[in-house]
């Protein structure tokens, strides 16, 4: 329905709206990082008074930004910076000082939102954005300009004691998490590839043909069953669809879902060879949440629905959508 209604330039205006939400939304994740959870700006959801933020490091916690939980603000980051690197590239589109901000804005939540996901979402962006360069050579000087101007911002960040305590404690998180998970290549090896095979476990018994049920395996789920919160299947997102559908139906909601993902890249890249860079760069974020996305947290499910409905309505180029013709 999103790629039926609306079109680029309805597209354009969002990310707009999402360049510019990006910059007070640092500044809020910022008082949360810095605030203690007692502090009205980290109160849960209903006034929890624990506060919403999630553990992180040497103290800190990741905050949630304006949703109910920490990676509500790590995909709507992942979500901006392909805005961000494509209005780098048409800077004629947005006003050059707000661009700026924002780039400062995205640059400073990677270590204030204490999240690799954020970090890895980020650097995937910036590869689909090299990649881009190798088919379009005129858009490399733009390209060189954008990442000369995010590392001197970087600089300029990086002399502050806001951004400093911060980082500390984001390299606290991930030099933790990697020494737990065996280092870059466990946290690829065992994280994500490793989730693959682990789907597959109900060939060693582990879960029934059909399933255990749906829902069994999300929080809600859990609550009910067990009335606490706990992984009652799998925290991988795999694990997670055939111990709740069973062997059958779940691969064949794993294949459909790699069937869209391929659908898109296949999509975006031909759009790509002809110059047009949107689709691509929005398809950056949209393949970390279409395949192997964690869809039981409904925070998650909205950011690939709305992914993948961009990266299709970045392609309508006309005017005419659905048949009506837009005034």
């Amino acid at each position: 329905m999103i790629a039926r209604i609306l079109d680029r330039q309805d597209v354009i205006q969002i990310g707009k709206f999402v360049v510019w939400l990006s910059i007070p939304m640092t500044v809020l994740i910022a008082l949360q990082f810095y605030s203690p959870q007692s502090a009205w700006v980290n109160q849960g959801v209903g006034g929890d008074k624990e506060g919403a933020g999630f553990g992180g490091a040497m103290g800190y916690f990741r905050p949630p930004g304006t949703f109910s939980f920490t990676n509500g603000a790590v995909a709507f980051y992942g979500l901006a910076a392909p805005f961000i690197f494509y209005f780098w590239l048409h800077r004629h589109k947005l006003k050059k000082l707000v661009l700026i901000a924002a780039t400062a804005a995205l640059l400073a939540a990677i270590p204030l939102s204490i999240s690799r996901t954020l970090f890895f979402s980020v650097c995937v962006t910036l590869l689909f954005f090299g990649i881009a360069s190798l088919y379009k050579p005129k858009y490399l000087r733009s390209m060189l300009m954008a990442v000369f101007g995010g590392a001197l911002v970087l600089a300029a960040l990086s002399n502050t004691v806001f951004f400093q305590t911060a980082t500390e404690a984001f390299t606290a998180r991930f030099e933790s998490a990697n020494e737990t998970e065996g280092g870059m290549e466990g946290v690829l090896g065992n994280r994500y590839l490793g989730s693959m095979l682990r789907a597959f476990e109900y060939r060693y018994g582990k879960y029934p043909f059909f399933g255990e049920g749906l829902g069994l395996g999300t929080n809600v789920g859990a609550m009910l069953m067990s009335g606490k919160r706990t992984f009652l299947l799998a925290e991988e997102e795999w694990p997670r669809i055939i111990g709740e559908m069973g062997p059958l139906l779940g691969l064949l909601t794993i294949l459909v879902r790699i069937a869209v993902s391929a659908f898109l890249t296949i999509k975006a890249f031909a759009k790509l060879t002809i110059g047009d860079l949107l689709p691509w760069l929005l398809l950056s974020f949209a393949l970390i949440n279409l395949p192997q996305g964690q869809w039981a947290q409904p925070t998650n499910l909205g950011f690939a629905v709305l992914s993948a409905g961009l990266v299709l309505a970045s392609m309508n180029t006309g005017r005419q959508i659905s048949g009506t013709k837009k005034p």
